[in-house]
């Protein structure tokens, strides 16, 4: 079954035509009680109820129509219009008019409802501002955003919203995240760190150097995500999807009988009395009532309203099925730098071979990583520049995923990377003597083991809670995939109190873990992952979860869901999200069957009237939007 809404305006219209029309009816109805001839004649008093059926009545059953030609024939304004039609056959025209009068009503209330309840969520997301200061010949000039270009310099006063994403052009300043994070709590920006758009400028002016283009910025990705969103449907969307097919055909099939095996009964039973115009009053009563708006409005509605409040909180879902889908998890496998640690590593210990110098093992990795941006390269290059060390641009380097580069620096061919790495090029790796807890990147220099450096990280703080939450919340089954060493992974796995942890593992290797727990019957499995290389296991996961505020894009394109604080702990938010929005949903499901049923028994049998039917309708509706838009209101 199909249903539309139009925006508020035509909503607003409605109403107005459907005052005309009130005041038609009322009209009528007062006349037709008092003792005035001109009204008895029946071609006047048709006339009459024809002119106020037609503003509310002629807008239906073009809907009707227009359905019907894209060969839709069972939707609710073809009810409405069947059941108005056959109440002025009767001479019910009060009736007749008032099944389209109080049907426009509800609609156009339930349209305004939902177009409020979209701007809403469209309002709390979309906060870019509409002008930007940028500067131009050496004054400051107002454009709009989608004018700006990278490289340009824009001004921001202490309270102003950053339009576009860009670089701290100097000095530092405090940023409220809170539209792109849901975090209260300001961040401290230094020069030449990532400024987003969406963020507000907090203590004082600052100028910002834009990096990309007004419809590439993360604002502008979450509102795309969210936006593509709503065509994703989940379980519940389709079932109702296919429930209204098979139901609108019965209903209507059902009042037919509700006219007819009366009749039939009348015909052969001599003490039956049958009245053929109380029996089609009835047929159109259940008509009425069975029109299943409630359902076709606030399912959606409800998977919107919770994809919205997971925006507000700094949680993308890409589609109704994945926060459904979320529900049904019994397992959960985290990466682990950059998504339980902080991925900002610290050199806490050089080892080199007699043959090597430390500053020429140190200089030769720096140079060989000058261009990573990988957390570990990065903590190599800085310790390098620390020491004042110099390093030198490498004439090739070819990435090998899972296990490091191969380089040649000032002529030397350098192999940088994990144990694996060095072993696949038949050199031996020392294992004795490393700690728990840190992990190592071996050097080799032209085919002889150089040495190697020792990098620390930390847990994010809240990487304990998050584990503790999802325990909580009967997620039982936690793991730990990563490429780093066994010792070291395990050591982080034991402190987090993880389930299971497991070290030196390619990307193939994490994909085929996830890949087999997940065909291994039983278990949903989500993956919780940040880089690059996770983005095969965050496609082949149940559900894929992605680090997305310093996470690699192949990683964000590659997950379901994306997680803009890269905090671990917005998972149990996000778990919490999607079981409420699906008792939202099943609570709508459940009391609109249940009501429909109880008042289409009750239509059945008499005791409803065509005005308390439409009113049931429309009531029944009206109570699950506002049941679904409590998604938004609520904390998480």
């Amino acid at each position: 079954m199909s249903h539309t809404h139009g925006d508020s305006h035509s909503s607003k219209s409605r109403l107005v035509w459907a005052a005309l029309s009130l005041i038609l009816l009322a009209a009528g109805t007062v006349i037709g009680r008092t003792d005035s001839g001109w009204f008895e004649n029946r071609t006047v008093e048709i006339i009459w109820y024809i002119a106020a059926f037609l503003p509310v009545g002629l807008p239906v059953m073009k809907e009707g129509w227009e359905e019907c030609l894209k060969k839709d024939f069972f939707n609710e304004f073809v009810l409405m219009s069947i059941a108005s039609v056959g109440a002025f056959c009767i001479g019910e025209y009060p009736e007749a008019v008032a099944v389209m009068l109080f049907y426009s009503i509800g609609e156009s209330l339930q349209g305004m409802a939902v177009d409020k309840a979209t701007r809403n969520i469209g309002a709390l997301l979309d906060v870019r501002p509409e002008r930007a200061r940028v500067l131009r010949n050496g004054d400051f000039v107002e454009i709009p955003p989608e004018e700006a270009v990278p490289g340009d310099i824009i001004g921001l006063r202490p309270g102003e919203r950053v339009p576009l994403d860009g670089k701290m052009d100097e000095g530092e300043a405090m940023f409220d995240t809170s539209a792109l994070t849901g975090e209260s709590l300001p961040r401290n920006i230094k020069t030449g760190e990532e400024v987003l758009a969406g963020m507000i400028v907090c203590d004082r002016p600052v100028r910002i150097m834009v990096t990309k283009p007004y419809d590439q910025s993360a604002l502008a990705r979450i509102l795309d995500l969210v936006r593509d969103a709503s065509e994703r449907k989940a379980p519940a969307e389709h079932f109702i999807r296919k429930f209204a097919r098979v139901y609108t055909p019965a209903v209507i099939l059902l009042s037919a009988l509700i006219i007819c095996v009366p009749a039939v009964i009348g015909a052969t039973v001599p003490s039956f009395e049958y009245d053929f115009q109380e029996w089609l009053y009835r047929g159109l009563v259940f008509l009425v009532i069975s029109c299943p708006c409630a359902l076709v409005i606030s399912i959606p509605l409800g998977y919107f309203a919770g994809i919205g409040a997971a925006s507000r909180r700094g949680i993308l879902f890409k589609g109704g099925n994945y926060l459904d889908a979320i529900t049904k998890v019994t397992d959960v496998a985290f990466d682990k730098t950059g998504t339980l640690t902080t991925g900002r590593f610290h050199v806490s210990a050089v080892v080199h071979e007699p043959h090597v110098s430390e500053e020429k093992l140190l200089g030769t990795m720096a140079s060989a990583e000058g261009k990573s941006n990988h957390p570990l390269a990065k903590a190599i290059a800085e310790h390098a520049e620390r020491r004042n060390i110099m390093t030198t641009g490498p004439s090739s380097v070819t990435e090998i995923p899972g296990y490091g580069i191969e380089a040649s620096v000032g002529g030397e061919n350098v192999l940088v990377g994990n144990g694996a790495l060095l072993e696949k090029h038949g050199i031996p790796v020392p294992g004795a003597g490393i700690a728990s807890g840190v992990t190592a990147i071996y050097c080799a220099i032209d085919g002889r083991f150089a040495g190697y450096v020792l990098l620390a990280d930390t847990l994010k703080e809240d990487a304990k809670a998050a584990v503790a939450g999802l325990r909580a919340a009967g997620v039982e089954n936690l793991c730990m995939l990563s490429g780093d060493r066994q010792e070291t992974v395990r050591a982080y796995a034991e402190e987090l109190g993880l389930t299971e942890a497991h070290g030196e593992m390619l990307p193939e290797d994490k994909a085929a873990y996830v890949e087999g727990l997940s065909r291994s019957g039983g278990h949903t499995v989500a993956f919780v992952g940040d880089g690059m290389n996770d983005a095969p296991v965050l496609a082949v996961s149940d559900i894929g979860i992605a680090m997305g505020g310093l996470g690699s894009d192949a990683a964000i394109e590659s997950a379901d869901i994306v997680i803009q604080t890269d905090s671990p702990s917005k998972i149990v938010t996000a778990l919490a999200i999607g079981r409420y929005t699906r008792r939202i949903v099943i609570q709508n499901i459940v009391g609109a069957i249940s009501i429909k049923m109880i008042i289409l028994l009750a239509g059945a049998f008499g005791f409803v009237s065509l005005w308390a039917a439409v009113f049931a309708d429309v009531g029944v509706a009206l109570l699950a939007v506002m049941n679904s838009m409590r998604i938004m209101a609520k904390k998480f």
